[in-house]
């Protein structure tokens, strides 16, 4: 797509922000540095904290219809002359509304699939320390059994009747997707009506113009870095390095999080473990941490996003080892950008590391250059609007 575009980008704040926040604003300055015109529609989820006595008994009317965002966007497209509208997240407060604005001014709509929403209320296709998929068997009222969202069965109530209601409509089977790996697109198109000729893969990407450190150079060190929080596997690793005894490497733990202290009974009660913990580290400082280590580690134990640590790993040479379940499983190519371990086995992770030849930085490094930066990045948006037209 060789014409510059004028494109509107629609994303709706969560109260506290995210991955999917930096993505957006990361998408929009590639988008106007090669040229195109770029608008971006927000709402923020923190205006719920400030709605009158009647907005709240509305809300689960405008979660599924809001005619605010459809008359906003419908003029937004018309005096911009919108020839894209790219949509991040529509809840709660935008609706699914943003779509049928679009339509209605014989717009294309690109959607970004983020997370599992669409087949999941509760996003992560995760409950009580295991992976469900419990909605996709045996339906959303799983969701609404279990209080998947927010722990609330009113809010899982809202997001159900606001994918089922969309979906007898048929307004997921008129959208174009992007999805951020291959193991996303294939569980969105457990949605029948999604169809797979406008289902895109682009990964995001990271910006870095560093050398890498030779592996020679590196310090003897592994780092993670991450919400210390049973979820993200903090009791693999942990465990892990007690496996590997005196013989481990350096750890370095980088984060906070509901298993902090967790994680200091731990090392209290086995003192001889090689691990450090760092706390919060700025990200600048973080990425040079990862970029003096031998490997990244990721024992997440649910599905994952698109865990931004990955791009920036591989962007300074730095190989990931991680889970062999969903994103992160699908990210990661054994031998050449990483090894993936037996998701709930530390002793597969502590053989990993014993065993696995970690000087393949150039390997690495290749990868990223192929895939995540952001010349490579704006080709694939580019082209995927030209075929969502």
């Amino acid at each position: 797509m060789s014409t510059k575009q004028n494109i509107l980008i629609v994303h709706n704040y969560y109260q506290i922000p995210g991955g999917e926040d930096t993505v957006v604003a990361n998408e929009k300055k590639l988008l106007e540095d090669y040229g195109h015109e770029v608008v971006l529609y927000s709402r923020n989820n923190s205006e719920l904290k400030t709605m009158s006595k009647v907005q709240e008994v509305l809300l689960p009317v405008t979660t599924v219809f809001s005619l605010r965002t459809y008359r906003e966007v419908k003029r937004i497209i018309k005096e911009q002359h919108i020839n894209i509208v790219h949509v991040h997240n529509t809840l709660n407060l935008i609706s699914p509304s943003v779509y049928y604005a679009a339509f209605s001014c014989k717009v294309p709509v690109v959607q970004t699939i983020h997370n599992f929403r669409l087949l999941c209320p509760g996003a992560t296709f995760y409950r009580d320390g295991h992976i469900c998929e419990d909605c996709v068997e045996h339906g959303l009222g799983c969701a609404v059994k279990h209080s998947c969202y927010r722990g609330s069965k009113l809010q899982t109530l809202m997001c159900v009747i606001t994918t089922k209601i969309h979906r007898m409509l048929g307004t997921y089977g008129k959208l174009n997707y992007i999805c951020l790996t291959e193991f996303n697109k294939q569980k969105l198109l457990q949605l029948k009506q999604v169809k797979p000729e406008k289902v895109f893969v682009k990964p995001n990407f990271v910006d870095c113009d560093e050398e890498i450190i030779p592996y020679e150079n590196r310090a003897d060190q592994f780092i993670y870095a991450g919400r210390l929080d049973e979820l993200k596997g903090i009791k693999i690793l942990f465990e892990a390095w007690k496996q590997m005894g005196q013989d481990a490497h350096r750890l370095l733990v980088c984060g906070t999080g509901p298993m902090e202290d967790w994680c200091w009974g731990f090392i209290k009660s086995n003192p001889k473990l090689n691990i450090e913990m760092k706390g919060f580290v700025p990200n600048t400082e973080a990425k040079k941490l990862i970029a003096n280590s031998k490997a990244l580690i990721l024992p997440t134990q649910f599905y994952e996003g698109f865990p931004m640590t990955i791009a920036e790993a591989y962007s300074v040479g730095t190989p990931v080892v991680g889970s062999d379940i969903g994103n992160v499983g699908d990210l990661i190519e054994d031998g050449i950008t990483g090894y993936r371990f037996k998701s709930d086995s530390a002793s597969s992770l502590a053989d990993i590391i014993r065993t696995s030849s970690f000087d393949i930085c150039d390997k690495v490094k290749d990868v990223y250059t192929e895939r995540y930066t952001s010349d490579e990045n704006i080709k694939q948006l580019e082209d995927i609007y030209g075929k969502a037209k």
